[in-house]
Order: structure tokens, then C-alpha cells, then sequence
């Protein structure tokens, strides 16, 4: 299981990747958008125009897609496939809440983050239509095949005016170049954005692109440390092992956005209230101890 915020980067990146100093921290804020500096400058490259309209019917539709800044990390010399199947290729989610409808399109813009992230981590990536046209192509050392698994969020009628949140949960199946299943690695996503104004789609759109950022940062920065990044740090071939690891950065890790930090978590249902202790009875209980 990757943590979720390792101490160092990984060896290839200390030799090749960034200058001396730079941090794995540094590089996770950097491509998520985190730190008051960055978050500025990197609001310019966030494709959020256009990525929000209300429908005739007075629902929410959006569309968003993020353009990641140029990570400093090692790009590993192996080529590897990557299929985008079906089911994410015209992946929608839609809602209904407070009477609201709510449509958010994300295949195309998973597309365009996957391949740019693989593009960030290795030499070569060549985009298949399926498995079987991946298989046995020559010089693959990995096939990747994303899909999404989860997308969730929470309205600014949800958190009291204050903000909206996203949570995306990705699954990553990787197989061997003879197109066998080596792993399967799991990936969440969480962004958030302040609710401004009357509209509820470009808070929404701004959160899911922060959401869809962080979890390409956990991907780069915590990638190359599982056995499948060592293997394919070395330009060697994934392989079938004993036991399948899992790549799952744990539960929802808050995103600081320009105005202020939002701390937001799961939203549940408040605990009932514990029923309160009976008195104690002066009587049963037991005298003090007199001292000596």
C-alpha cells in the first residue's frame, strides 16, 4: 500500500530527476496545484472555461479536464501501451439532488490526463483500442489500462455555503506485455473549491479538476517506489508475481485551495447523542483511603 506522503524520492529521480534539495513534497504540490505561489500561476492552465453550463431544464452539466504543469521527476527509459476502454472512453455521471439534475462528462478529459501522465513517467506511450491490439507489440515492457471506479462530491447546500468537494477512485489493471494481468492499482483523487457566487457548476467543474491533479501527482511521485516502477526504472518488463500488491493512497486528503483552506472530510450522518451516565450512589461508593 503507498503512503501518502513518502519521505524521498525514489533513487532514479535523486540520480536524473530533480535538482538537489527538491523534494517529493514539493513535486506532489507542484503538479496538484497545492502552495499559495502555485496555486496562482497554475489556476492559468486549469480548463475550466467553457467546462460549465446549465442545461435548458435548470440542471448542472460540466465537462472538465486538467493540464498538468511539467513534472520534475526521471522519465523511465521503458515504452509501454496504454488502453482506454470503453466504459471510460464515454463515462458520465449522473445525479439527481435537491430536485437539481447534475451531468458531469469525464471520459474525455480522463483520456487526455492519462496519457499525459504516462507521457510524464516514461520514454515512449502508444495508445491501443483494445488489449488484444497491445499484445505481443514489440519493445512494450507494461500495458496500462485505467478505468474509473468512483466519482462523488458534495454541494455547497451539503457543507453550510462554504464549499465543493470530489472524490474520483481510479483503478489502474497493468499487464504484461503477453497481456497478462500483473497487477491492479487503486488511486483516489480528492479536490475542492469554494463556493462562489450563484453557480454551482464551476465550483464543481474547479473541484473535480483539482481532484483529477492530485491523484496524477500521487501517481508520479509514488509510482516509481512499487515493483512495477523498479522493474520498469530498469527498462525491463512487468512480470506475474506471488502476490498482487495494491497501489491505494488511503482515504480523502484534503486539497488547499487560493482563498482558504478547506478542511473537508466524508460527509455522514452526526453520531445520536450517548445517553448519560447514571449518578453514582454516595452510598455504594467506596471511603478514600485515611492516611497513616
Amino acid at each position: 500500500m503507498l503512503r501518502t506522503a513518502p519521505p524521498a524520492l525514489p533513487a532514479t529521480a535523486r540520480r536524473n530527476g530533480p535538482p538537489a534539495g527538491l523534494t517529493r513534497a514539493f513535486i506532489s504540490d507542484f503538479i496538484s496545484g497545492r502552495g499559495s505561489g502555485l496555486r496562482r500561476a497554475l489556476r492559468l492552465t486549469v480548463v475550466v472555461a467553457g467546462a460549465a453550463t446549465l442545461t435548458a431544464c435548470g440542471g448542472v452539466r460540466i465537462h472538465p479536464g486538467a493540464k498538468l504543469p511539467k513534472p520534475l521527476v526521471a522519465t523511465m527509459p521503458a515504452h509501454v501501451g496504454l488502453v482506454i476502454p470503453s466504459e471510460m472512453r464515454s463515462y458520465v455521471h449522473n445525479e439527481t439532488r435537491w430536485g437539481v439534475e447534475w451531468n458531469v462528462e469525464l471520459a474525455e478529459g480522463h483520456k487526455n490526463l492519462m496519457l499525459e501522465v504516462l507521457k510524464d513517467t516514461f520514454a515512449e506511450v502508444v495508445e491501443y483500442k483494445d488489449l488484444d491490439d497491445a499484445r505481443g507489440k514489440a519493445d512494450l515492457k507494461a500495458i496500462f489500462e485505467p478505468r474509473i471506479e468512483q466519482y462523488s462530491f458534495v454541494t455547497a447546500r451539503e457543507t453550510g455555503g462554504r464549499y465543493y468537494a470530489v472524490t474520483i477512485r481510479y483503478r489502474i489493471d497493468v499487464y504484461a506485455p503477453s497481456g497478462e494481468k500483473v497487477d491492479s492499482l487503486t488511486l483516489t483523487g480528492y479536490g475542492n473549491s469554494l463556493a462562489k457566487g450563484i453557480s454551482s457548476g464551476k465550483p464543481l467543474a474547479e473541484a473535480s479538476v483539482s481532484a483529477m491533479r492530485d491523484a496524477a501527482a500521487k501517481f508520479l511521485v509514488q509510482f516509481p517506489e512499487q515493483s512495477l516502477g523498479e522493474r520498469l526504472a530498469r527498462n525491463e518488463a512487468v512480470i506475474i508475481q506471488a502476490k498482487t500488491a495494491q497501489m491505494d493512497v488511503g482515504g480523502i486528503e484534503t486539497v488547499p485551495i487560493e482563498e482558504a483552506t478547506v478542511d473537508a472530510g466524508p460527509v455522514v450522518a452526526p453520531s445520536p447523542p450517548s445517553a448519560p451516565a447514571p449518578a453514582a450512589d454516595p452510598a455504594s461508593s467506596p471511603a478514600s483511603p485515611k492516611a497513616s
